[in-house]
C-alpha cells in the first residue's frame, strides 16, 4: 500500500516513514505543501498522511485544492492543532480523518488501513476471492485455509487487485502500487510477480486481459 507522507518535521517524518514500513506500508516522505500537491495530483496514493503546518503552502490549501479537482485519495490530517474548530474546519474541507500529535504508529497505520478500505467499498477487514483470503492488519494471506508465504512485492500486488476486484489494472497502475521512488523498475517486473503469485495460489484466481492488465474478477470476494 503506497502512501504519501507530507511532513515538514524531520524527526517526526523519519518516525513515521520508518514505522509504517515496518508495518508493509510504502511510504514516500516529501517536506513541503507545494511537493504535496504536485504529487497527490498524480494519483499514484492509496492515501496521504498531511500535517498542516507545511511550508510553501500549508496542508489546509493542499487539502481544499486535492478535493477542487475532485481526487478522492483519502486524506489523514495530522497536526498539533487540537483545537475543535481545527479539526471540524479540516473535516469539512474534505478530510477522512484526523489525528493530533503526538501519534501512536499502531493507531496512525490502523486508520490508514480503514481508510483505504471504505475509499474501495470494502465492509469486511479480510480481503477475500474463492479460497484466497488477505488480512492486511495481520500481513498474512491463506489460501484454502493454509498460509502462504509471500514476498513484499507478491503481497503488495496482490492485495491492490483484491481491493479492486472487479477492475482491471494496467502495469503502470500496478508498479504506482509497488514501488516507492527511487526504486528501479525491471520491464516484467510485473509479469513476474503475477507469475509467482499464479503458482502460489493458483492458476485461476487472476485474469489477464490481453493489452489492458489484470484483474481480480469479484465473484467471490
Amino acid at each position: 500500500m503506497r502512501i504519501l507522507l507530507a511532513e515538514d518535521d524531520e524527526l517526526l517524518g523519519s518516525g513515521i516513514r520508518a514505522g509504517l514500513g515496518q508495518q508493509g506500508f510504502q511510504v514516500d516522505w516529501v517536506r513541503d505543501g507545494v511537493a504535496a500537491e504536485r504529487e497527490l495530483a498524480t494519483g499514484a496514493y492509496q492515501a496521504c498522511v498531511l500535517d498542516l503546518g507545511l511550508p510553501r503552502q500549508d496542508g489546509m490549501a493542499v487539502l481544499q485544492q486535492l478535493r477542487a479537482r475532485r481526487l478522492a485519495t483519502p486524506v489523514l490530517i495530522l497536526t498539533a492543532r487540537d483545537a475543535v474548530q481545527s479539526r471540524i474546519a479540516g473535516l469539512d474541507a474534505g478530510a477522512d480523518d484526523y489525528l493530533v500529535k503526538p501519534i501512536d504508529l499502531h493507531e496512525l497505520a490502523a486508520r490508514l488501513r480503514a481508510l483505504v478500505r471504505r475509499a474501495h467499498g470494502q465492509t469486511e477487514t479480510r480481503l477475500r476471492c474463492g479460497k484466497v483470503e488477505l488480512d492486511p492488519a495481520a500481513h498474512q494471506v491463506w489460501s484454502d485455509g493454509q498460509l502462504v508465504e509471500l514476498s513484499q512485492r507478491e503481497y503488495d500486488l496482490l492485495h491492490a487487485l483484491l481491493l479492486n476486484a472487479g477492475r482491471v489494472l494496467n502495469r503502470e497502475q500496478l508498479e504506482q502500487r509497488l514501488y516507492q521512488w527511487g526504486h528501479e523498475i525491471n520491464s516484467n517486473a510485473v509479469e513476474v510477480h503475477i507469475y509467482h503469485l499464479r503458482r502460489k495460489l493458483g492458476t485461476n484466481l487472476i485474469e489477464t486481459v490481453r493489452g489492458v492488465g489484470y484483474r481480480i474478477p469479484r465473484d467471490g470476494v
